[in-house]
């Protein structure tokens, strides 16, 4: 009975450690090569330049105007989702993952 109290208390304490997916609705979608020129006006970014620029990389632009890189599975989602788009400029995505300092392990993004 011992054990079983500390083995659940132990996963208790352990659980906090594990980040929780965040949802980031409707923000800019821009290449890394990019963001610095393009952060004060993300959405005249054309769709052309991102695909151009594809080899820096993808992030996205938050509320607050921090610039948050994904790891390469978000850039490989992003470089689909952007091949497929009609959309030429004002890009913007859906992107749920979990944020390690300015990188979002991706785990879904859509295009809005």
């Amino acid at each position: 009975m011992k054990k079983a109290v500390i083995a659940l208390a132990t996963l208790a304490l352990a659980i906090p450690l594990f980040a929780a997916p965040e949802t980031w609705k409707n923000v800019p979608l821009i290449d890394t090569k990019c963001e610095p020129k393009v952060k004060a006006d993300p959405d005249a970014h054309p769709r052309s330049c991102a695909l151009m620029c594809a080899p820096s990389g993808y992030g996205i632009l938050t509320a607050d105007g921090t610039y948050l890189k994904f790891d390469n599975a978000g850039n490989q989602k992003a470089l689909a989702a952007l091949k497929a788009s009609k959309k030429t400029d004002h890009i913007r995505a859906t992107v749920t993952g979990e944020r390690e300092g300015d990188t979002i392990k991706v785990q879904t993004l859509s295009l809005d």
